[in-house]
């Protein structure tokens, strides 16, 4: 209840909620509806006075002024998400207004939705609108990338704190604008050399042209467009390029493949599609005059739709081998010199997603890149020079970044590796031994990764990356944040290793400042002021932070928005992202007052409320590795009095779901003066006269095995 009641009353506060796109409704003829303009500002994104319908594929509108008495072209408006589908961070497009003259330079553009999170409750949502401002005037050709320009590209400011955001947004404008330009003749296709296929007569069967890729497959699951989840996939399509004669003959045979050939005239190439799916890949098309508009193909930049002309029956598949299919189409791609079989292309299935939180429809695609075997070539395939994905530009330019943060990891893991050498040498009076890597850590963590990195993890992530699982997994999306992407393997990997305490007690930048604040609050005179919760409080308080996790899990599959609004209980944001005095009132003075009462209890925001924590202590239960026990420790209460974490009960098991694994205990475990057991065979020792020399593999004298 109480991180429930804190998150309301962040979500409620002042300035709080002032987004003006973050979810916003949009009417559900938007994607429909011939007249676009009657459903969107077209006016705010060009100056005219009328505007056409929708036309084209991808539609566009076209922008009228008049201007003595006639009207003049000015320009074209077109929707992003008529155009492309690119996810931002939480997984949905940023829908985008966007207007262009007739020299294809963008004039301005509006954004009608998002369903970023930060850009809500962290970034102001202006800094979004402030970033697309700096598109206008520029060319859609022209080669733009976020962050500091390289010699022939033009360079724009990012969001702090918003880098996936933003690319995928750059993605967005540039990618809407060359098609709409293309389309409208602005800017030419470019041609491409044409391939010159060697002659093979022989007649391959399925399992041959799978294996050197002269057909592909592009699965679509009912997950990935909002549907149940189900036993067939949504779409199942085998695709091919059938002017390849080794190709065409294996899949038409002989005859069918001459016959066809007949038919096409220079510049036209042909590829078959069939599907086993539960839905039609056909769509409206397969009407008389109709378009067909749920595949096209893609090679560049060019984009190739079909029409009812450019459709032939296929009646059967003569490779042997061959999978079962419900229906079966050949297509005719009319590019002319603008698309070559020479060089990769791909086949896009474009469909519609359903929200299952607002019930409405957004604009999906789906892709599967299809390259003939340089065998069917002419001088084998031609060299391509692909683009720079841009997760590989951004983690070329952070290389420092990552390679110091690497570093850092793995030392840390080392230094806990080896924490039985460090806590036996901590027991003979230098406790140094295992404090000095845990501060160094936590200054590296608040410091480094924190406030300069910002690669704080946090909740929001867990349930990003689960819904990505369930429903559309792009490892793109993921990969753009390099330090948090790393992190996340990190903790992954070390949870199942040694529990949730590595990254809660010696990583995670906001506990590390929490305790490093305890510590310093003692250091300055203020220890007789610090208390922990009586343990009977403490073991009911600690389920609260698991009822938070479930909560916003079960919240997300009702509302994301919703559940991402929640998730300001934890305090991240505030402090590291955004900034303690850059935020309303309330974010601040929530965030304060728990950085201030960790001066005078423990953690309590990693012990009580943090989501996250409760997320990582699930697995912990299955951890690899454990902190050693003696059989003593059961009646023993030693370790548990001195035990900040408040993790080690009354028989002396340690809760390893609660436990930041400090070493405290391990310490005391070797300490011959101060564990109980060691200190009492000690002193029998010393009465008997015999040595009390180190034995055993973990440093203390006495060889009692643990349990």
């Amino acid at each position: 209840m109480i991180a429930w009641l804190a998150a309301l009353v962040l979500l409620l506060a002042p300035g709080a909620v002032r987004s003006q796109s973050y979810e916003a409704p949009l009417p559900p003829q938007i994607s429909t509806d011939p007249d676009l303009c009657a459903h969107v500002p077209c006016g705010e994104v060009i100056d005219a006075d009328r505007f056409s319908p929708r036309k084209g594929r991808p539609a566009y509108v076209e922008a009228y002024r008049g201007e003595g008495g006639q009207k003049k072209l000015v320009g074209y408006v077109f929707l992003s998400t008529d155009i492309v589908d690119i996810p931002a961070y939480s997984g949905k497009p940023v829908v985008t207004l966007i207007g262009m003259d007739t020299a294809g330079k963008i004039v301005r553009s509006k954004i009608l939705r998002h369903s970023e999170p930060i850009l809500l409750l962290g970034i102001p949502e202006a800094e979004l609108t402030k970033f697309i401002k700096q598109y206008e005037g520029k060319f859609v050709a022209d080669r733009i990338e976020i962050g500091r320009a390289r010699e022939g590209y033009i360079g724009l400011d990012a969001i702090t704190g918003a880098t996936v955001t933003v690319i995928a947004q750059n993605q967005v404008m540039l990618r809407s604008g060359m098609a709409v330009a293309k389309q409208v003749g602005i800017i030419q296709p470019r041609p491409l050399p044409q391939a010159t296929f060697t002659p093979q007569d022989a007649k391959l069967d399925w399992a041959a042209l799978e294996q050197d890729g002269s057909v592909q497959r592009l699965t679509v699951k009912p997950e990935e467009v909002g549907l149940p989840r189900g036993p067939q996939p949504y779409v199942d399509l085998w695709f091919g390029y059938l002017n390849a004669p080794a190709v065409g003959r294996s899949i038409l045979g002989p005859a069918g493949y001459e016959s066809l050939m007949s038919r096409l005239k220079p510049g036209e190439h042909a590829i078959f599609i069939i599907n086993d799916g539960s839905e039609s890949f056909k769509g409206s098309g397969f009407v008389r005059g109709g378009i067909f508009d749920r595949v096209q193909v893609s090679q560049g930049m060019e984009t190739f739709t079909f029409r009812d002309q450019d459709y032939l029956n296929l009646y059967g598949i003569e490779a042997a081998g061959a999978p079962a299919f419900r229906e079966s189409a050949i297509f005719i791609v009319r590019g002319g010199d603008a698309f070559s079989a020479a060089y990769p292309w791909s086949l896009v299935f474009l469909g519609n997603r359903l929200d299952k939180t607002t019930g409405s429809r957004s604009f999906v695609s789906f892709d599967k890149e299809y390259w003939l075997d340089g065998r069917h070539l002419e001088g084998g395939r031609p060299k391509v020079e692909r683009p720079e994905a841009t997760w590989v530009r951004i983690w070329r330019e952070k290389t420092v970044e990552i390679g110091i943060f690497v570093v850092f990891l793995a030392l840390v893991a080392a230094a806990y590796a080896n924490r039985n050498i460090l806590a036996a040498r901590a027991n003979r009076g230098d406790k140094r031994w295992t404090d000095w890597p845990k501060y160094a850590a936590w200054l590296v963590s608040i410091f480094f990764v924190g406030f300069y990195a910002l690669a704080q993890p946090s909740i929001t992530q867990v349930l990003t990356w689960f819904h990505a699982l369930l429903f559309h997994w792009k490892w793109e999306l993921f990969l753009t944040d390099p330090l948090i992407f790393i992190f996340w393997w990190f903790i992954i990997i070390t949870v199942f290793v040694w529990g949730r305490g590595l990254f809660c007690g010696w990583l995670c930048p906001f506990g590390s400042l929490s305790e490093l604040l305890y510590k310093i609050g003692a250091a300055v005179g203020l220890k007789r002021f610090q208390r922990n919760l009586p343990l009977r409080w403490h073991n009911r308080l600690k389920w609260v932070k698991y009822g938070v996790f479930l909560g916003l899990l079960a919240v997300s599959f009702w509302s994301m928005g919703l559940a991402e609004k929640l998730a300001e209980v934890e305090p991240f944001k505030t402090t590291y992202l955004v900034g303690l005095f850059s935020r309303s009132w309330p974010y601040t003075l929530f965030a304060a007052g728990l950085l201030g009462l960790s001066i005078f209890t423990e953690r309590p925001f990693c012990k009580y409320l943090c989501p996250l924590g409760a997320a990582l202590a699930m697995p912990s239960t299955f951890r690899w590795y454990g902190l050693k026990r003696k059989q003593d420790c059961s009646w023993c209460t030693a370790c548990a009095k001195g035990c900040g974490s408040l993790a080690i009960d009354k028989q002396g098991r340690i809760d390893h779901r609660e436990c930041m694994l400090c070493l405290d205990c391990m310490v005391l475990y070797h300490d011959k003066n101060a564990c109980p057991t060691l200190s009492r065979e000690r002193m029998r020792r010393e009465k008997a006269g015999l040595p009390l020399t180190p034995i055993g593999p973990d440093g203390a004298f006495i060889p009692i095995k643990p349990v």
